[in-house]
């Protein structure tokens, strides 16, 4: 029992590569160590789920557009019933295609 303990947490070390350091307050790490108690894991799992968790989150969301019906709209006329390139545009691509 003691060896495959030991062999688990060899393999876990050997997957984490990389590492982060943070200070903070002592209450708070006393509420994180509780709450990683609580739900019965370590305190870095803890710490390194609920950061994943987090960051899942706030990539998702940056990555994703969310519209109101106004700008959903205009941005549906927008494809369907482009404006005219006006005189900045034409000359744009006029330079971009004299490049070669």
């Amino acid at each position: 029992m003691l060896a495959t303990a030991d062999r688990e947490a060899r393999t876990r070390r050997r997957k984490a590569e990389e590492r982060i350091d943070a200070r903070l307050p002592a209450a708070t790490k006393q509420l994180i160590e509780r709450a990683a108690l609580i739900t019965g894991v370590t305190t870095s799992d803890f710490i390194i789920s609920k950061a994943y968790e987090a960051a899942t989150v706030v990539v998702q969301d940056y990555d994703t557009w969310t519209l109101n019906r106004r700008d959903s709209k205009a941005f549906v006329d927008a494809l369907l019933t482009p404006p005219e390139p006006n005189e900045a545009l034409k000359a744009a691509a006029t330079r971009y295609k004299s490049r070669g």
